[in-house]
């Protein structure tokens, strides 16, 4: 294999990574779970919230909110904008409750994260 030849491999595979990631603009989906703290949701192993003070203090305190669904999925609420912001203003009003969200899901390196259009509490 020639200089030219490695080149243009490496370059078309590069390009073809640029047009997978610009591509990927997340799938529409629904998913209803309970709002609470990251660090809880991991370290402690909950299935639901300690409670909705628990869930507020934590937030006013930094610790990032996510969803977690009843299969043990969790979302990191993230913004589409540059610069992104954090979403804990939007989901503090939900902190403790279980919710349904709408949005677009994002997944990589085992990670999954959505863009919440509509969130509401469940009755």
């Amino acid at each position: 294999m020639t200089f030219r030849n490695a080149a243009n491999i490496s370059l078309a595979v590069a390009l073809a990574g640029v047009l997978a990631w610009s591509s990927d603009t997340g799938k529409s989906t629904t998913v209803k779970g309970y709002v609470l703290d990251s660090a809880c949701a991991f370290t402690k192993g909950l299935k639901k919230p300690i409670s909705a003070n628990c869930a507020t203090a934590c937030a006013k305190a930094g610790s990032p909110l996510v969803i977690l669904t009843d299969n043990g999925t969790i979302y990191w609420p993230i913004a589409d904008t540059t610069p992104s912001s954090g979403q804990n203003d939007r989901l503090l009003p939900f902190a403790g409750q279980k919710v349904t969200a709408s949005g677009k899901v994002f997944a990589r390196g085992g990670s999954t994260a959505i863009v919440i259009k509509k969130i509401e509490a469940q009755k």
